[in-house]
């Protein structure tokens, strides 16, 4: 890096000094380009530019061309604030903290499965009004080439959907009417890799070489500076991280599947071209953007390419972008990779919110051993971030639960990590004698045994296997877990993130077996089609379905009034009973204890501060320290 570049990252004031001359000799253009949306852009251009120029610089200060590359980038902001809707520039100037509230509540879904297109999705908008759904992720839905898509996550235009949702335009529509009715929409932002039928990789294929610079073209020699150190992703489908391309004969740098090339950050028009496509799903009126696999982003010889420190660099350049041409847009990480490395994409400056896989595995994984000491231990050490930031806490998703925990953790317990996994697998796959779980492997290895696991919410909770049995015990106790479930994600702080069908109590989906483009994937037993009948049963409390609903409602509508559940700290207790989870929430002066028995036996808490208390849940009284909890039972105590 020139030695200048490195004494305008030292010194903040002469960096600042730069940025307000290079502010100066653009605005002319600029302000041509933001047009009405000039007074906002300038004045958020002229808070953010040093920051916004500081890690650019970090990135591309080494190459010649970088202060063209970066005037190239303001033009384009300022382009792009100019085409920002009103009701989009409204809430630019509003404050971006709706993820604290308690009654945010969000959920994800597959727009085809669940309501089949976009008008579909449209004319269910009240269900999810009356569910308290305010932040709906809908899953990739960009064009993706068949069979080659990778469910989606296989971009070949990031500005045209999938033909049988719908358009752009229809698109835009309805994130239009999600805003107007409440509700703020969540797509997903594909950054790391395009698929190899984006037109810039069919530009490659061609020898344009402005276009191979888009992505990793390299000799056998260059290849192997890299490959050595790579983790596999997906090794039993393909071996290595590049593919050979045949027009060229150069390989091609493909972390997860050969038709997903690997994006060239080290390029600045890379970085200002992915730049243009955020900025233009920001104006169709995404809140949020998924970040997907953003631990790949920077490639480093002699590195495993995971996780690196120029990796958040070009995650705060894209929120430094984003807070000066859209501010009311956020990042959600999609790190799910070890807890230690998970907290460090979560800042203001880089991902506001992010998934919380650690919650999600060790309560599975408390539900099958009945204790909760990885919980508490993992949870006391990882669990604390930003105030300003959000956990996205899920039970499920659409896609698999991998036993993500910290090794060290488990071993300080007495727990051999390994072995530990092995247990959980073969328990919520239904191998281990006594589970109530009915999951599926996925990626299941025939010589270890190691898999990963797929299913919904009710059969990984033990509703099918009871229905199956027609034990009306085991039934109750699985209803019981499914509310254990929804209320700790509903209380502990963060989002709390539903994926749709588990709400009503949807079961696992084994068609998929039968259907050669799918039967080889084991997650499309969780990726379940949702249909008016299946809605229907919400409001009718004789149905399972109902049931589970309305249990889920009264911890939504509780929670609602709580407001020590939205922007109340957290802190993780101890307790002396092993089957026992306790955490609690203050803000301003309010307090409030949860208590959550892991046990299908009654369990008697000792920890409490001996003082009165309310179950918000019972709405029962507690006196002194001494609380017996049923069965799976949860409550939600507040001093009085």
């Amino acid at each position: 890096m020139p030695k200048t570049i490195d004494i305008l990252l030292a010194e903040p004031q002469l960096l600042k000094r730069e940025a307000e001359k290079l502010q100066k000799r653009l605005s002319p253009a600029l302000k041509t380009a933001a047009k009405h949306a000039w007074p906002d852009f300038q004045l958020r251009l002229t808070q953010v530019l040093p920051e916004l120029m500081a890690l650019y610089l970090d990135l591309y200060g080494d190459l010649y061309d970088c202060y063209y590359h970066l005037e190239q980038l303001l033009k384009q902001l300022a382009k792009s604030a100019a085409a920002r809707p009103d009701y989009l520039q409204a809430q630019d100037r509003g404050p971006q903290d709706w993820h604290k509230d308690q009654t945010s509540l969000g959920a994800a879904c597959y727009v085809d499965l669940f309501a089949g297109d976009f008008q579909g999705l449209k004319a269910r908008i009240p269900y999810l009004k009356q569910t308290g759904i305010n932040y709906l992720h809908l899953m990739p839905l960009f064009k993706a080439p068949e069979p080659n898509s990778d469910g989606g996550y296989a971009v070949s235009d990031y500005r045209s959907t999938m033909p049988k949702l719908g358009s752009m335009a229809e698109l835009a529509d309805l994130m239009h009417e999600l805003h107007q009715q409440g509700i703020r929409p969540v797509l997903d932002f594909v950054f790391n890799h395009t698929s190899d039928e984006h037109r810039w990789a069919e530009k490659a294929k061609a020898g344009d070489p402005e276009f191979r610079d888009f992505y990793f073209f390299f000799t056998e020699a260059e290849r192997d500076r890299y490959a050595p150190t790579l983790r596999e992703i997906f090794p039993e489908i393909r071996r290595g991280s590049f593919t050979l391309e045949a027009k060229s004969g150069l390989w091609v740098w493909t972390t997860f599947n050969s038709f997903q090339w690997d994006l060239n950050y080290a390029n600045p028009a890379v970085f200002n071209a992915m730049a243009d496509e955020m900025l233009f799903l920001a104006n169709q009126g995404a809140s949020v953007l998924r970040l997907d696999a953003l631990a790949f982003v920077w490639k480093q010889a002699g590195t495993n390419c995971e996780n690196l420190p120029k990796a958040h660099t070009v995650i705060r350049a894209f929120n430094a972008v984003t807070r000066i041409a859209a501010p009311a847009l956020q990042f959600k990480s999609e790190a799910i990779v070890h807890p230690d490395e998970v907290v460090k994409y979560i800042a203001p400056q880089e991902c506001q919110l992010s998934y919380n896989p650690l919650l999600m595995a060790l309560l599975w994984n408390s539900l099958a051993t009945r204790k909760t000491r990885l919980l508490t231990e993992s949870l006391q050490r990882r669990f604390a971030i930003e105030p300003h930031c959000s956990w996205v806490n899920y039970i499920r998703c659409h896609d698999d639960i991998g036993w993500t925990f910290d090794d060290q953790v488990a071993w300080q317990l007495g727990i051999n990590p390994d072995h530990h996994r092995q247990f959980l697998n073969q328990f919520y796959t239904g191998r281990f004698a006594g589970s109530f779980a009915s999951g599926v492997p996925f990626q299941l290895n025939p010589v270890t045994g190691d898999c990963r696991v797929a299913g919904m919410l009710s059969s990984l909770a033990g509703v099918e296997k009871a229905q199956a049995e027609r034990n009306a015990q085991h039934l109750e106790h699985a209803l019981a877990r499914i509310f254990l479930l929804n209320s700790v994600i509903l209380s502990i702080g963060g989002l709390p993130l539903l994926y749709m069908g588990d709400e009503l109590g949807i079961q696992n989906d084994y068609s998929y077996s039968q259907d050669p483009a799918k039967k080889d994937d084991s997650r499309w037993v969780n990726r379940v089609a949702v249909g008016d009948s299946d809605l229907a049963k919400a409001n009718d409390t004789s149905s399972l379905s109902g049931r589970i609903y309305q249990q889920l409602q009264q911890l939504v509508q509780t929670r609602a009034q709580l407001a020590v559940l939205g922007h109340g700290s957290t802190q993780i207790l101890n307790c002396s009973n092993q089957h026992l989870f306790m955490y609690q929430r203050e803000w301003q002066g309010q307090r409030l204890v949860c208590v959550v028995n892991f046990s299908e036996h009654a369990q008697s808490c000792n920890d409490l501060p001996g003082q009165q208390w309310r179950d918000e849940l019972s709405q029962q009284p507690v006196h002194g320290s001494r609380l017996q909890l049923a069965a799976y039972q949860v409550c939600w105590l507040s001093a009085v």
